[in-house]
């Protein structure tokens, strides 16, 4: 049971930006960014994140969902969708979707404070709303508590 962790993931037109948990359930850490030349081309991709989860033994995904500000749904948020169910059918893990409004301007907000150039935040700034996105869900709903249930559904 120890060891397993969550991954974040910020899904884009052209990359996926990936973070994932420590192994206790505290912090979320940016790890990747994830690029594809086409849109529509996500074998690439997929892979790569079944090999991220492997290293990591991740046992849950949280996808961030891009929901307009009026709360709708665009079609950002109907590909996140299609994304989702694909993450799930590949790897048979839980996948959450997450409301991630926001995300992206605070990572600038926190890579401009850092004192990040410029040409370099791009670079960063999928796998630092990745981060965002994990973080924010880990601390509505910590590790901890999740790993005491199933301990508690165990010795029954």
């Amino acid at each position: 049971m120890m060891d397993e962790r969550w991954m974040g993931l910020d899904y884009g037109t052209k990359t996926v930006g990936v973070a994932v948990s420590d192994s206790l359930g505290i912090t979320a850490q940016g790890l990747e960014t994830v690029f594809r030349k086409s849109p529509k081309k996500l074998r690439q991709t997929l892979a790569r994140i079944e090999e991220l989860i492997g290293e990591y033994r991740v046992v849950k995904i949280i996808l961030g969902l891009p929901k307009n500000m009026n709360n709708s749904l665009g079609d950002r948020a109907v590909e996140t969708i299609a994304f989702k169910e694909m993450l799930e059918r590949r790897t048979g893990l839980e996948v959450v979707l997450w409301d991630e409004r926001l995300t992206t301007m605070e990572s600038e907000r926190i890579l401009m404070e850092g004192g990040v150039r410029r040409e370099h935040r791009k670079e960063k700034i999928d796998r630092m709303a990745a981060a965002l996105i994990l973080q924010s869900y880990m601390d509505a709903h910590p590790m901890t508590e999740e790993k005491a249930g199933k301990a508690e559904e165990e010795q029954d």
